[in-house]
């Protein structure tokens, strides 16, 4: 049975960001996911510069186009449901009881059930943050001056507010998001896919906090090009470990948490930026099993099948009595929830598989790209989550001077 997400919630309080999250989230575990996202047609078809009066409750002619493009993307939803989809989302603000009325009426003429995901936010302080931070990157501000940004967005969600009805209704299916995850109520919600989506929304938040993930320094198999393994550092490896110290002593906060995997060479590396670092068995390199200790060139000559193999589908190939991308990918699933929930700042030290994974959810790759990303050593990816995608940057650390 397909899975319809109803968003509902006032603008600036995170729902297109937390529906992003769902459809990875689903992606991510195998299901078929899709955002039908209002504000979208809206830009397409009528322009994305349309006044804060356009969204005023009291304008018939706004009202009606509003409408339009409501009744537009919950026509594509259903046919993509046709077409094979599990999860669909209809990402909107839905802030009336009448509009929810006629999406619920609309989406159980397909004999499905949705499920209203509400946002509210009442601390004022992370809707400032969350204008300033986020809704300046919309497409509907593109090359706007901020400031002329700010004001209009703020005269917009100011006639949202006039309109919002909360849901109260207890015959619904629903969960309610409150001030960015401090609270999560949840009302007639059942089912597999939607009991997973719930344990994601109890870890989402809008809190803008920046994630480092980085390999060890180069380790012994790295000279050697060797798998797996647990081997200690190379010499010049050792010297990664303090360069990452001093690197993150010129950011404008350094990390509250520190985490590893269980294996030596990452522990190593992370020493000189704390004592206090939290190993996860759960971040340990991807399972050579019987190729542990190998090189690739002993992989083509000892077992050339599974060598082609693994170059042909690279993310489904799985060492014998070891891993494959998918594997690790499914065990990391704490990792991302945990990654998610945390509203200060966090570094990651592990392994190309990992990182190459870690790297592929919050930058929105598809799951097929992930086996090939490239992710050097010796090298910090700062990632700042956004409504809007993300903030990256790369910082390459010289070791040899």
């Amino acid at each position: 049975m397909a899975v319809v997400l109803v968003m509902v919630g006032l603008p600036a309080r995170g729902k297109t960001y937390t529906a992003r999250k769902i459809v990875r989230h689903m992606q991510w575990h195998g299901h078929a996911a899709k955002v039908f996202n209002v504000g979208n047609y809206r830009r397409e078809r009528l322009g994305s510069n349309q006044p804060a009066s356009f969204f005023d409750p009291d304008n018939s002619e706004g009202r009606s186009a509003r409408r339009a493009m409501a009744e537009a993307a919950l026509a594509d939803l259903f046919g993509w449901l046709d077409s094979g989809g599990e999860v669909a989302i209809y990402d909107a603000t839905n802030i009336t009881r009448e509009r929810r009325g006629w999406v619920r009426a609309s989406i159980r003429e397909r004999g499905i059930e949705p499920i209203f995901v509400e946002s509210i936010c009442n601390d004022s302080d992370i809707v400032a943050t969350n204008i300033r931070e986020t809704k300046l990157l919309s497409p509907d501000y593109v090359g706007a001056d901020p400031e002329r940004a700010v004001s209009d967005f703020t005269r917009r969600i100011e006639h949202y507010e006039r309109a919002y009805e909360p849901i109260t209704d207890e015959a619904l299916s629903w969960v309610k998001v409150v001030d960015v995850g401090r609270r999560v109520v949840i009302n007639r919600v059942q089912g597999p896919l939607a009991t997973r989506i719930v344990a994601l929304l109890m870890n989402l938040h809008i809190v803008p906090r920046t994630l480092y993930f980085t390999r060890h320094g180069e380790s012994a198999y790295n000279v050697l090009g060797k798998l797996g393994g647990d081997p200690s550092l190379s010499p010049r490896g050792r010297r990664y470990g303090p360069a990452l110290s001093r690197f993150l002593d010129t950011r404008q906060t350094r990390p509250t948490h520190v985490w590893t995997s269980t294996l030596r060479r990452t522990i190593e590396t992370a020493r000189p930026v704390t004592s206090a670092a939290r190993s996860w068995r759960l971040l340990d390199e991807i399972d050579a099993g019987v190729c542990n200790g190998w090189t690739y060139a002993d992989v083509a000559a000892r077992m050339p099948d599974d060598f082609h193999r693994r170059k042909a589908d690279k993310l489904r190939y799985r060492y014998p009595r070891g891993e494959s991308y998918l594997d690790v990918m499914e065990r990391l699933g704490p990792v991302i929830l945990e990654l998610e929930r945390q509203q200060e700042s966090v570094l990651v030290v592990a392994h190309n598989a990992v990182i190459r994974c870690l790297y592929a959810w919050f930058a929105d790759k598809t799951v097929d790209e992930a086996p090939h990303l490239e992710i050097p050593l010796h090298t910090v990816i700062a990632i700042t989550p956004r409504a809007y995608g993300i903030l990256e940057e790369r910082f390459a650390l010289d070791v040899d001077a």
